[in-house]
């Protein structure tokens, strides 16, 4: 063995040894003389069975839940689905001291409303809006809006007496484009349907003033550069083997799209059609005439079963 292994052996052996002559009480004495709790003179006492107990057990078990943030929603959300005003400016009456929950006055922000909660603004209580989801078969000469200041007529004019709720298109048609719009007040649908980064599926039945080549079909289907960027279509072919009609089919939400894709190619759009949008088509649905969607066609858009 070598010597340096036999001085490793010695010193490990003698810090074994001194560990052994030490005291077997002495931790136990540092441990009394520093960590023992000292008596108190004053000790606090004991409280009852029934003392500081919450008066009104619901309304602890409601605060509880509130803390928790998968529990019920946002108060903004809540006062913006009353069809107050929108979540932004909700925050700044939240502030004002103007809401209150269940009788007590809310200033914090981030507050959730819970099943069973009565919220009320400026004393008068607040009924979230009934959700509303309209499908309608849009014609021509109609504009995607709510109001139109040049006097034309609008899709709203086309479901008058449908709800009592305010709905709002979801994106838009061109005045003459024709086909499915979704009218709804559901925000968060909306938002859904329409932000650039989800690109739902829609197909448009085109209708052109000249004959498109087999050629120019494939070079829509590989994409094309317009000024905003690479357009690329996920399927388009002839209709009916009519060359002056085509299907084409896109995620892209970009405006007047289709009609830039022919422009491209120095072609005029006669008649723009969209058949399908996000799972939803044209089936019973004459032009110019709407319904309300089904409990099945809501879940399909909201979890998106139809992609």
């Amino acid at each position: 063995m070598s010597e340096k292994n036999k001085k490793h052996i010695k010193k490990t052996d003698n810090t074994f040894d001194k560990r052994k002559k030490e005291p077997a009480n002495k931790t136990s004495d540092s441990y009394n003389k520093t960590n023992r709790p000292k008596p108190s003179l004053s000790r606090t006492p004991v409280k009852g069975k029934h003392e500081n107990k919450p008066e009104n057990k619901r309304e602890s078990k409601q605060e509880n839940k509130r803390e928790n943030k998968q529990e019920g929603i946002r108060l903004n959300k809540y006062i913006a689905n009353g069809g107050i005003c929108s979540r932004r400016e909700a925050d700044t009456f939240i502030t004002t001291g103007v809401v209150s929950i269940n009788g007590k006055v809310v200033t914090e922000l981030g507050i959730r409303v819970l099943p069973g909660d009565e919220v009320r603004f400026n004393g008068e209580r607040i009924k979230p809006e009934k959700k509303v989801y309209i499908l309608l078969n849009k014609p021509k000469d109609y504009v995607t809006t709510l109001d139109d200041p040049e006097g034309r007529r609008t899709v709203i004019d086309l479901i008058k007496g449908a709800c009592d709720q305010r709905v709002y298109p979801v994106g838009r048609l061109d005045r003459n484009t024709t086909g499915l719009l979704l009218l709804t007040n559901d925000g968060e649908l909306t938002k859904k349907l329409t932000h650039p980064s989800h690109n739902k599926k829609k197909i448009y039945h085109v209708e052109i003033d000249k004959p498109i080549s087999p050629e120019q079909l494939e070079m829509i289907k590989d994409g094309i550069e317009l000024e905003d960027g690479l357009i690329t279509a996920d399927a388009v072919s002839y209709v009916n083997n009519i060359p002056t009609e085509i299907g084409i089919e896109l995620h892209s939400g970009r405006n007047r799209i289709v009609r830039r894709i022919m422009e491209h190619f120095e072609l005029n759009v006669r008649r723009l059609d969209r058949v399908y949008f996000a799972g939803l088509t044209k089936l019973n649905l004459p032009r110019g005439k709407w319904r309300f969607l089904t409990e099945k066609e809501i879940i399909s858009l909201k979890t998106g079963m139809y992609e």
